[in-house]
């Protein structure tokens, strides 16, 4: 008698993953909610069921940073987190760094610096840099790099970002930054 091939002939039953689950963003300030399967990672679930594309796509293998949002204000890669996991979290995404027209003061500093070249990395530079200044714990240039190594920029644009942070860090020392 040959072996059985598959779970019917095994005799056993098989149960059926839901296809989609529902879940509750808060993004940038507004409950949205999606219908997600169970695989779907956050970076997924923002860029192709929510249409907020600034957030990147780079290694997809938490390496570079390109991706990285806040949630609940601490910084994460997305790439490696299933939107499942952030059901009912806030999540704060570069298009939520602005007050409408206003730019963040990070913003204008990475404009101010020239803290950026072809742009990509971008993203996951400010919201990474946003979640470090609330962290409170860069006092030096040196702590600035350290925090910010797991952001890559292929540019090598480094020298101007770490320069865009500090000045951010001195205005919210004097209560000028958010």
């Amino acid at each position: 008698m040959s072996a059985p091939s598959d779970n019917a002939a095994l005799g056993t039953a098989t149960a059926a993953l839901p296809l989609q689950l529902p879940i509750t963003l808060t993004v940038n300030g507004s409950a949205r909610q999606i219908q997600v399967a169970s695989w779907t990672t956050l970076l997924d679930a923002l860029r192709e069921y929510l249409g907020l594309t600034g957030t990147k796509k780079g290694c997809d293998h938490g390496q570079c940073g390109a991706c990285t949002v806040l949630v609940n204000g601490r910084r994460i890669n997305s790439c490696l987190t299933l939107a499942v996991m952030k059901d009912g979290t806030e999540i704060t995404t570069v298009e939520g760094l602005a007050a409408g027209e206003v730019l963040h003061p990070l913003q204008q500093a990475f404009i101010d610096h020239d803290a950026f070249q072809c742009g990509y990395c971008t993203p996951g530079q400010l919201c990474s840099a946003v979640g470090l200044i609330r962290e409170g714990r860069a006092k030096t240039p040196d702590d600035i790099r350290e925090l910010m190594s797991g952001n890559l920029c292929r540019c090598g644009a480094y020298p101007n970002i770490v320069a865009a942070i500090e000045q951010t860090l001195r205005a919210a020392k004097q209560g000028g930054a958010r």
